[in-house]
């Protein structure tokens, strides 16, 4: 977004409707701008769903959207320039955060790359007649997704390690017990959503209870949905600390997710949703990973690895939805991780 984008975005937030002739007087205040340059301008905003289109007495006007507080375009530096005590946030869980989840996640060109990406991915599998070649290419995606997302929860495994624990079944004797087990639980998760695909199509509670049970079997970690509080580094958000509101909050995720029709969005939003809801007393991330990538392998798609992702920025990702329900880090990260994907697995 250029700095002419922004500031038709700040002049935006401070006028309920505007037509293109109300922006050229705008502009004249600072500097001259064309009027085929503005209409190129608001075409762009519009096709990234930071500005609505409406027509109203026979004249075309632009809005600010009610979702775009969800997706307003966060200067990640300065936000977590300030101490997390100092941000002025949503402390608390946001139930209406469903309701605005409720519009279309990506824009029409974020559509149009992921479906470039699924159609590059469709292509070269296609290429592979050896099902043993496809399954050791999917065996790299296990090992690489246990090996970071375990990483992201402070696992200090190296990929190597993690190849040899998964492919030889030999451990790391300088690493805790529980670091191998988790490492061994992604590998049984991943193999679950492998060899279980089709349950995964229609996304039920007793799934996502389901495989968090596996991530962390001899973990020491209750199954069951919490009842008490769950702390959050790095934040003063609070998630719910009822169960019975814990399994509403689960219920309207699962409800806004079967009504989706895009697959990312699926995938997209039990990434998000999951890790914001804390259902569990610990392994909430890392299931919010599991079932993201078993809704992708359910639609053919392919998984995530997540093998680039810096650890520090996925969690900030995570912090910016988690207080200001702002989707706009987590979405780029996510888009990312797919062209990696593309990129790096089948070729």
């Amino acid at each position: 977004m250029n700095k002419r984008q922004e500031k038709i975005l700040e002049y935006a937030t401070q006028i309920r409707f505007f037509q293109t002739k109300d922006l050229m007087k705008f502009f004249r205040w600072s500097y001259d701008v064309e009027r085929i340059t503005l209409i190129r301008d608001l075409s762009h905003l519009v096709d990234q769903w930071l500005l609505e289109k409406t027509w109203k007495w026979r004249a075309t006007k632009y809005q600010i959207p009610s979702n775009y507080r969800i997706i307003e375009q966060t200067n990640i530096e300065k936000y977590f320039s300030l101490w997390y005590k100092q941000r002025d946030i949503q402390q608390t869980f946001n139930f209406t955060v469903f309701d605005v989840l409720n519009w279309e996640i990506f824009s029409h060109s974020e559509k149009e790359l992921l479906g470039i990406y699924h159609r590059l991915y469709l292509s070269n599998i296609s290429k592979y007649s050896s099902q043993t070649i496809i399954n050791k290419e999917y065996e790299r995606i296990m090992i690489e997704f246990s090996w970071k997302s375990s990483a992201i929860e402070g696992n200090t495994y190296s990929l190597l390690n993690t190849e040899a624990l998964i492919k030889e079944n030999i451990a790391d004797e300088t690493k805790s017990k529980e670091e191998t087990q988790m490492i061994l639980n992604h590998k049984d998760a991943f193999n679950e959503t492998i060899q279980n695909r089709e349950r995964f199509l229609d996304l039920k509670l007793w799934d996502i209870e389901y495989l968090h049970t596996v991530l962390t079997k001899w973990l020491w970690i209750e199954s069951n949905i919490r009842k008490e509080w769950v702390w959050i580094t790095w934040t003063k958000y609070r998630p719910l600390d009822n169960e019975f509101q814990i399994k509403e909050a689960l219920e309207k995720m699962i409800n806004v997710i079967q009504w989706k029709e895009d697959f990312f969005e699926k995938s997209f939003l039990s990434l998000i949703l999951l890790s914001y809801i804390q259902a569990f007393e610990d392994g909430n991330k890392r299931t919010s990973r599991m079932i993201s990538n078993a809704i992708l392998l359910a639609h053919g798609a392919i998984p995530l690895s997540y093998r680039i992702v810096d650890v520090v920025e996925y969690k900030k990702a995570c912090i910016l939805f988690y207080e200001q329900n702002n989707i706009s880090y987590f979405k780029k990260i996510f888009i990312e991780q797919i062209a990696d994907a593309v990129d790096n697995y089948f070729v």
